[in-house]
């Protein structure tokens, strides 16, 4: 009998393929709830998830049979990494796959706050001619501060420098030197201080919950601009909708949310906000990459060719790629 491999979120069916062809039974249920997952996960080895199944303590004390679960993607805030560590199963993510999309959306979201692009082109829908209305201003010779200079923060910073910004880098685990010399590492109060634009890409955690909030826009400058492209919780919204309802930021781009989706967020009624549905992922290249790469994970820890890419080896007393 084969091992059965969970699948309850959106996959490409390349990475379907390469898990069906490897031998493996997969149920692809997606859009489920909890108690739907139960069942199937009776009898699954591995589970691979996205962003939007929670896979639970409940969930997996509930699956006696679990090996392995697969984010396909980077953040791991829906998985409960203590309960998995608990029962011995691995959890893996797979980051780097959504990188270029993730820092071409944020760049985007951040040209379209200096140019109130959204905003322009909703007036022309509506049948209006409003040229002085939307006056905005260059990207060229701002100053961008990146809040968390991991992958997709220093892909941001080789794009901003392509339009002759000035880049400000903050991250409590990265050195200078490993970033390399081509960007300013300064404090985080040097760069909420300095920065035209400020653009967050950390992790979900309990140390980074509510990382930037009110003493934090305080520090801006008056008119400066926050990109949100990292993960729901890490800035206090009620804050931000002060802060920008003040007028004392300028403007925000927000692609996540501490709730999703936003439902009733007061930020969504202000003209200075400009949204989009957590879309940071959401390229064909990246949904490829993501699936692929997590199949071929999961597929070699279950069949014991290696462990890759594990957020709680060090738990389970293992080394990467055993």
């Amino acid at each position: 009998m084969s091992a059965r491999i969970l699948v309850s979120d959106p996959m490409s069916e390349q990475g379907l393929a390469l898990l069906r062809e490897s031998g493996f039974t997969v149920d692809y249920l997606t859009g489920k709830k909890p108690e739907e997952l139960k069942a199937p996960l009776q009898e699954a080895e591995g589970w691979v998830v996205r962003s939007a199944t929670k896979a639970t303590a409940e969930l997996i004390d509930g699956a006696p049979r679990l090996r392995v679960i697969g984010r396909a993607g980077t953040g791991i805030d829906n998985v409960d990494v203590q309960a998995a560590s608990r029962r011995r199963v691995i959890v893996m993510n797979v980051p780097g796959a959504n990188t270029v999309s993730a820092a071409e959306l944020t760049f985007a979201l951040m040209a379209a706050l200096a140019r109130h692009i959204p905003q322009a082109h909703a007036s022309l829908k509506a049948g209006r001619w409003e040229r002085t209305s939307f006056a905005g201003e260059e990207l060229n010779a701002k100053t961008l501060g990146v809040i968390g200079f991991g992958r997709i923060g220093e892909a941001l910073a080789v794009r901003a420098r392509a339009f002759e910004m000035k880049v400000l880098a903050f991250d409590p685990y990265r050195t200078q030197q490993s970033a390399g010399p081509a960007n300013e590492w300064v404090t985080l109060d040097d760069l909420l201080r300095r920065s035209d634009f400020v653009s967050l890409h950390v992790p979900m955690s309990r140390e980074t919950r509510g990382f930037l909030g009110a003493p934090q826009f305080a520090l801006m400058k008056k008119g400066a601009k926050l990109i949100q492209v990292s993960r729901g919780g890490v800035l206090d919204e009620a804050a931000l909708f002060e802060a920008l309802k003040s007028g004392h930021l300028g403007g925000a781009a927000l692609d996540v949310f501490e709730k999703e989706p936003p439902e009733g967020s007061p930020l969504l009624t202000l003209p200075n906000v400009i949204a989009t549905p957590h879309l940071g992922a959401s390229t064909v290249e990246a949904q490829e990459n993501v699936s692929v790469l997590i199949a071929e994970q999961v597929r070699d820890a279950l069949q014991g060719k290696g462990i890759r890419n594990s957020v709680n080896l060090a738990d389970l007393g293992l080394a990467e790629g055993n």
